[in-house]
């Protein structure tokens, strides 16, 4: 059973929107199942500043593998986390950010 939505009232400003929306609740003026999902590719993606606790043998070799291909040794780290962690969503058929769902394998390679 399809549901009626209400309409969307025109708004005079932004201020008056922000309004509206914060004491309404959108699915009763938008059917989100019909949504498309949007990839907003030129946005830089925010960062967070973490400690991570690392062997020094590891952090030394890590720096030597990113002064071999001239990048920062953090940057480096943060590439390899990114592949890892788009091999296992993929390993375990998690959407990806694009939306798009993944072929997931049975084996699970977690420890």
């Amino acid at each position: 059973m399809l549901k009626k939505l209400k309409s969307i009232p025109n708004f005079e400003n932004d201020d008056q929107e922000r309004e509206f929306w914060s004491s309404h609740d959108s699915t009763e003026h938008i059917d989100w199942d019909q949504a498309d999902v949007s990839v907003l590719p030129k946005l830089k993606p925010s960062t967070r500043k973490i400690s991570l606790r690392l062997s020094e043998s590891m952090l030394n070799e890590i720096q030597i593998l990113a002064n071999k291909i001239d990048i920062p040794y953090q940057s480096l780290i943060k590439m390899f986390l990114k592949e890892k962690i788009s091999d296992e969503l993929q390993l375990f058929g998690v959407a990806n950010q694009a939306g798009k769902r993944t072929e997931g394998k049975s084996r699970h390679r977690l420890p």
